[in-house]
């Protein structure tokens, strides 16, 4: 069975590719999405699912 692509390619792009330094991942605040659930089903009433217009 043959092979796709010979080994002596292997590597070549990502040895030759430059080093990024890892990026911090920042978390979105919890109290602020908690906020957005809160108006969502208690000020404007709205229930789950995606017929929550006819609920």
């Amino acid at each position: 069975m043959p092979t796709h692509g010979s080994l002596t390619k292997a590597g070549k792009v990502r040895s030759s590719t430059p080093k990024l330094e890892k990026r911090n991942k920042n978390a979105p605040i919890p109290k602020r999405g908690n906020r957005k659930k809160f108006t969502k089903r208690f000020l404007l009433e709205r229930r789950s699912g995606q017929n929550w217009l006819s609920a």
